[in-house]
């Protein structure tokens, strides 16, 4: 799979862009702010419904304009796809597949299958459980529809029972009636989050030791309530307590992905460096994960991953996404010299492109 041609409208800090893409590798070199990141948002948002660093949508429409339009040309296994996303302000979004609006945007997800490395990543050792559980659930959810059928129908139940919890109910019979629906969604998502990570997580520990050199160990672990309580009773049973807090106290939304370095959590011991590399080998490790799902390359965005990495790391990370197992590339960076070493090392087809103040231009 790979993406033939974007075009944008009124896209953050882009008024206007055509561009055509090499199939294998395309390199976007200019200042911070220029709109590399902003290229790499639009194709994260036809692959997602949605920007990657900014949900509000209407804040994604350029200043001074009243809607936006990212469109993509795709080759999926030898056949086109079409993919149109507009918003015009105070209208609803609308997104289609060969002209044909969804009805859900829940049935476009897993399409395009992409995976994104960014800055932003960083959110996943800082930040708190909820951005583990999301990576876990975004990685899920690319190649099994169901799974995130049932995680949209548990939240929906879990945010009714916690208006409950805070309004003071006391409707026993639309607890049980919620509180059943929860398990049942429950349990499958949590038996597919458990065997999930335990096949995910030699294929992350693969690609951490490659990209160090072995100089580190690390590992993942997956922690639920499941594991140790009856979840039907748990929720019953903490009603009381619940409603004082105004929250549900149990359940697979207090899950946690614990990230080690060595034998501590990487959180509390890691270097920039380490953490940069637990980063990229997490995410290089769903490419590969999504892959031998799928069957076919996803797309792999690379937004100014080389900061605060030695030039060892830099050396194993080009080799990487080098070798024949990936697909089409798409890569930002302040600095000309990583890319020239990424073209040079690949020796595939390759574009590089300048942006500066929102304006793309292709390189000779």
């Amino acid at each position: 799979m790979y993406l033939k041609q974007l075009s944008l409208v009124n896209y953050k800090n882009i008024s206007q862009a055509e561009i055509q893409f090499s199939p294998k590798i395309n390199c976007f070199i200019g200042l911070n702010g220029a709109g590399k990141t902003t290229i790499l948002d639009a194709i994260y948002y036809l692959s997602y419904c949605k920007s990657h660093n900014n949900n509000i949508d209407k804040q994604n429409i350029a200043h001074e304009a009243d809607f936006f339009v990212i469109q993509g040309n795709y080759a999926v296994n030898e056949r086109e796809e079409h993919i149109y996303c507009g918003l015009k302000r105070k209208h609803k979004k609308q997104f289609k597949r060969n002209k044909k609006e969804y009805d859900r945007l829940s049935e476009h997800i897993g399409l395009l299958p992409l995976v994104l490395i960014s800055p932003n990543d960083s959110a996943l050792i800082s930040e708190g459980s909820d951005e583990r559980r999301r990576f876990i659930d975004t990685i899920i959810s690319q190649y099994d529809n169901q799974y995130l059928q049932w995680l949209i129908k548990y939240n929906n139940c879990l945010q009714q029972r916690n208006s409950l919890l805070k309004m003071g109910s006391q409707d026993a019979s639309l607890f049980d009636i919620l509180e059943e629906q929860m398990v049942e969604y429950g349990k499958q998502l949590f038996t597919m989050r458990k065997t999930f990570i335990a096949d995910f997580s030699p294929i992350f520990n693969h690609f951490y030791q490659t990209i160090s050199a072995g100089k580190e160990t690390v590992s993942l672990a997956y922690s639920s309530q499941l594991d140790s309580i009856n979840f039907k009773t748990s929720l019953s049973n903490s009603r009381d307590r619940d409603s004082i807090l105004g929250y549900t106290t149990h359940g697979i939304h207090k899950d946690e992905l614990e990230m080690f370095l060595g034998e501590y959590p990487i959180k509390r011991i890691g270097s920039q460096g380490q953490n940069k590399t637990y980063l990229i080998a997490l995410k290089l490790a769903k490419f590969n994960f999504l892959k031998s799902i799928v069957q076919f390359n996803p797309i792999l965005l690379m937004d100014d991953i080389f900061d605060k990495l030695d030039s060892d790391r830099v050396t194993a990370i080009v080799k990487l996404v080098s070798e024949e197992r990936f697909g089409q590339i798409f890569i930002t960076d302040t600095n000309r010299e990583h890319l020239d070493q990424i073209v040079k090392s690949i020796q595939q087809d390759s574009l590089i492109f300048t942006v500066e103040n929102g304006v793309v231009k292709p390189q000779d």
